[in-house]
């Protein structure tokens, strides 16, 4: 036998360890989870561009379901309402959805950093799948807001799961431009849902708005549960703080319920609102309590903090909010200015949805290249108050001119929301990047709510408080304030919009801009390297 290999043998037969040693190491954990602040590393890219875009396209698909089931079901109400006989519960069909979506937005955040993407988003699926169903068959209006309440828990659920499985997909630099498609795909459901699901009220029947979500549902999962298994993991198994989630939850429904209601169906100081308001405020107290004691909160409360995630979270809740809130009232504004039909005053919503996907798509490609990314968000925030401001002072305005501002003040509005997704989930670590989106999204449900009841209460004291706004009473506002009195009640409305898209360029201002992981490429790097 060789020296050689006498000593390739030799290891073999020779105890190294003792066993007491061998225990005491077989108890170390093998994983080391680094939970600081540091930029995660970018994935390695072990995908093919091929099995990337069926990846997308399967979750364009999903999040279409949600959005889709946030404005179809709107034009279907009358009908609905007529066949159950039952018109003053109507508005619990799209309140119970946002409700339930809103609330639950952060726990399958929080529960794709423990089971993982896989499990959570086939659970939040198969919930919207079963709500659909329970919608179609419903035989009362009971039925049917319980099975939207239902459908929620899985929609809340794929917003946050669908981005958190982008983040693993793609490298933070590289993911700016993957967020105007799904802007695109918010806006492609919001001015075809109302459309669609008229069309399916009148022609056909109204349980085919939800019958069409199986198909697309289905096929959302066949398309993406094959490439799952090829996506990294970086998820942590731990202990689930329900309590944590329950208090965040309750806490949540009470704010929404007082914003939804407050100012429409009860006064803001009625005892309904004031006993939902002070509910909010005790659940969030107890919520925080938990947080700081338990030794891993649902929520930690750490990560809300530091110099980029708060800053990101509230330059993003701002422009959200003037966005769905401007999106809310401006029917009754042409409806009363210009005169135009609802279906026109539908259409001249566009500027201020489908525009802002060119701003999102413009900053999302830059961020890819350029290495001051903020200035973008900075300038077209601060471009867009400055259009919201012109708007406040010079209407009103021929309807051309109106919807050329408007669309100026969009595209600069969707600056921001690439530059602050990205931000959020570049700075935290890779076992904290569901839990941060899922209350990324969660915050900016809040801001939108709290954005459309702060606009009705500008209105109705523009007005004087002798109208209500919303609902059946749509058409009696519009019948009862003359022009020029709406024209002056909404420059309030503009100035605010100004006001707010003002407030999230100092936030972006103010945020700290790290280095984003990923390629620093001027060209396509080859799909073999790693990253």
């Amino acid at each position: 036998m060789s020296m050689s290999e006498h000593r390739r043998r030799e290891p073999s037969g020779r105890q190294l360890l003792s066993d007491e040693a061998a225990a005491e190491l077989s108890h170390i954990p093998t994983e080391v989870i680094d939970l600081g602040d540091a930029p995660p590393l970018a994935p390695a890219n072990t995908l093919s561009q091929g099995e990337v875009r069926a990846i997308l396209m399967s979750l364009l698909l999903a999040m279409f379901l949600a959005a889709l089931d946030q404005t179809i079901v709107a034009t279907a109400l009358p009908t609905i309402g007529r066949q159950f006989g039952d018109v003053e519960n109507l508005s619990w069909v799209i309140t119970a959805y946002l409700l339930s979506s809103t609330a639950v937005a952060p726990v399958f955040g929080s529960l794709a950093d423990i089971y993982g993407r896989r499990a959570t988003i086939i659970a939040s699926i198969s919930l919207f799948i079963a709500g659909s169903v329970m919608c179609a068959l419903a035989p009362s209006l009971l039925v049917l807001i319980l099975g939207r309440a239902l459908q929620g828990l899985g929609g809340g659920g794929i917003m946050p799961i669908v981005q958190t499985v982008i983040s693993d997909v793609v490298t933070p630099r590289e993911r700016g431009k993957y967020q105007a498609y799904f802007s695109a795909v918010w806006v492609s459901a919001g001015i075809g849902g109302p459309i669609l699901g008229g069309a399916f009220a009148e022609h056909l029947h109204w349980s085919m708005i939800f019958w069409i979500n199986l198909p697309l549902a289905i096929g959302a999962l066949a398309l993406l549960l094959p490439k799952m298994a090829k996506i990294p993991t970086y998820h942590r198994r731990r202990k689930v703080d329900w309590l944590g989630g329950v208090l965040l939850m309750a806490s949540a429904m009470a704010v929404m319920l007082a914003l939804t209601w407050g100012g429409t169906r009860f006064s803001w100081l009625s005892p309904t609102i004031l006993a939902l308001s002070g509910g909010a405020v005790l659940l969030a107290v107890c919520f925080v309590w938990h947080a700081l004691r338990a030794p891993e909160p649902f929520l930690p409360l750490q990560l809300m903090g530091g110099t980029v995630v708060p800053w990101a979270m509230a330059a993003g809740g701002f422009a959200m909010g003037a966005m769905i809130g401007l999106t809310v009232h401006m029917p009754l504004y042409y409806e009363a200015v210009y005169h135009l039909t609802a279906s026109q005053s539908g259409l001249a919503l566009i500027p201020i949805a489908a525009v802002s996907v060119l701003g999102a798509a413009f900053t999302g490609r830059a961020m890819v290249k350029v290495e001051r990314y903020k200035r973008i968000a900075i300038l077209g925030t601060g471009f867009s108050a400055l259009m919201a401001a012109a708007i406040a002072v010079t209407t009103p305005l021929p309807l051309w001119l109106f919807l050329a501002l408007l669309s100026l003040f969009s595209i600069g509005l969707g600056t921001v929301f690439p530059v602050t997704v990205v931000s959020i989930q570049n700075a935290v670590a890779r076992p904290q990047i569901g839990t941060a989106t899922g209350a990324m999204n969660f915050f900016r449900a809040l801001m939108a709510s709290f954005t459309v009841a702060a606009f009705t209460a500008v209105l109705l004291i523009a007005f004087g408080g002798e109208i209500q706004l919303g609902g059946a009473e749509h058409r009696h506002a519009i019948g009862t304030v003359a022009a020029a009195d709406m024209v002056a009640a909404f420059r309030w409305v503009f100035a605010a919009a100004a006001a707010m898209l003002a407030a999230s360029a100092i936030c972006v201002a103010i945020m700290e801009e790290r280095t984003l992981a990923g390629p620093e490429q001027t060209s396509p790097p080859p799909l073999e390297m790693a990253e």
